[in-house]
């Protein structure tokens, strides 16, 4: 019996939840606003506008339902001491139909909030859910007093970007972190490689010996005896110096006020000359503007021993025969060139038992190979490799080093207030001796 003592009292504070949604309004549902960052698709809050409306008639019918059943139940404890079966079923019913659609209705709000926060901070409570998690509201209903109970519903402040009462948009403005994202850089290694050095020309020639007749031997101490004669050849050699350059437009105002701008910019436009003279060191063609880069010139791989385990020959095996090959032309190489993935797949080398043979996975080693520092690049093409001495057999002249100017001279640049940064830098490369240098490919090494 005192299961529907409170029932009536219920059927009360449900109507006060009701007339409270009401009070509140969902004009702002019915709106697409910027919450949280995010504006709302239009066309889902309309549709969810109306599924709460429809969702609000429903449980107004629902709580008008649990009322009639509280009144019912009321009359026949007056009259009979006790209910019916058929009016416990049908007050059974009618609650739980009400707290379908009440949770139904939750959902609705909250899919509602995700909506229009986009991910953004924590949702506010439901009008429902303040009602039913009230303290003074859940001790009347367990006390099962008759009357009515009331509380306070608080405006929810929200970020609509509007001038209405609970709203705070104008107060919130986007966390702009410090700084520029910027993209990878590839770290620079060829420059570090080769001899350095200057010129205030715009053209570098040396004399190279190109021939050597080498007659040299024993003569007799006779009276009359002709000693051999031998023959050296000099020719004048000549590397022209090139210019490597690039510019970007940008507006006056923008680098007056974003000072740091000015500065990325110039970091970026010197990243762009360093990307350029890598690839030209080593792969410049020597035609037009190009530098005469050191693959360009290199002497091709021939193996100078054949190795007695010459059917199962790594890569391994092949850079060994580079470097002997680079020793027997009188030029000791002192590094080795090649292309990351190259130098993974050595390092992942494994021996019959399964062990690393050049690499610690637990620990890390410096890149090394038959003595030699192992400089890996992307400037290089997988599966070529260059052994050298890039000491004794090439040099760079740098003639301008790299920096970079504005100007608002160029064009119209005065009228539109616009400035043109140029970043350029000149430089000659010298590979005195390109037999210092052997080049070649993995694959084709392996299969001869």
């Amino acid at each position: 019996m005192k299961r529907y003592t409170p029932l009536l009292a219920f059927a009360g504070i449900v109507a006060i939840a009701f007339v409270a949604v009401v009070i509140l309004d969902y004009s702002a549902v019915a709106h697409a606003h910027a919450w949280g960052g995010v504006v709302a698709d239009a066309a889902s809050l309309a549709t969810l506008e109306k599924q709460i409306t429809e969702m609000a008639a429903q449980l107004k019918t629902a709580a008008d339902d649990v009322k009639k059943s509280a009144e019912t139940t009321q009359v026949e404890l007056k009259n009979l001491g006790t209910t019916t079966a058929d009016t416990k079923k049908a007050a059974d019913d009618a609650l739980i139909k009400h707290n379908e659609i009440s949770q139904r209705m939750t959902e609705l709000e909250q899919k509602m909030t995700q909506l229009r926060q986009g991910g953004g901070p924590e949702r506010q409570k439901t009008i429902g859910e303040q009602v039913t998690e009230n303290a003074e509201v859940l001790d009347f209903l367990k006390s099962g007093r008759k009357g009515r109970v009331s509380m306070k519903l608080k405006a929810i402040i929200s970020s609509l970007t509007t001038d209405a009462n609970g709203s705070a948009g104008d107060l919130i403005v986007p966390q702009r972190l410090a700084g520029i994202i910027t993209p990878p850089q590839r770290r620079m290694t060829i420059r570090d490689l080769i001899t350095p050095g200057r010129t205030n020309s715009n053209a570098i020639q040396y004399v190279k010996e190109t021939g050597f007749t080498n007659s040299a031997a024993t003569v007799s101490e006779t009276s009359g005896a002709t000693k051999p004669q031998s023959e050296i050849k000099f020719d004048l050699m000549t590397t022209s110096v090139t210019t490597v350059a690039h510019w970007v437009k940008a507006t006056r105002q923008i680098l007056s006020d974003v000072p740091q701008l000015q500065s990325y910019i110039d970091g970026r436009l010197r990243y762009g000359l360093a990307y350029v003279e890598e690839g030209q060191l080593l792969n410049g063609s020597g035609t037009g503007t190009d530098l005469n880069g050191i693959n360009t010139q290199a002497t091709a791989y021939a193996a100078p021993i054949v190795p007695s385990a010459a059917g199962s020959l790594t890569k391994i095996d092949v850079i060994r025969l580079a470097i002997l090959q680079a020793f027997l032309a009188e030029y000791p190489a002192n590094g080795i060139v090649m292309h990351p993935s190259d130098w993974a797949d050595i390092e992942l080398t494994k021996t019959d038992v399964g062990d690393y043979l050049m690499a610690n996975p637990q620990g890390g080693i410096e890149p090394r190979l038959w003595r030699l520092p192992v400089v890996e690049t992307q400037a290089e093409t997988v599966d070529n490799f260059l052994v050298g001495a890039f000491q004794l057999g090439a040099q760079i002249f740098d003639r301008e080093d790299a920096s970079v100017e504005i100007s608002t001279e160029d064009g119209d640049n005065f009228v539109k207030n616009l400035v043109t940064i140029l970043a350029e830098e000149r430089l000659a490369l010298a590979v005195y001796r390109p037999e210092s240098f052997v080049k070649g490919t993995f694959t084709g090494a392996l299969a001869a």
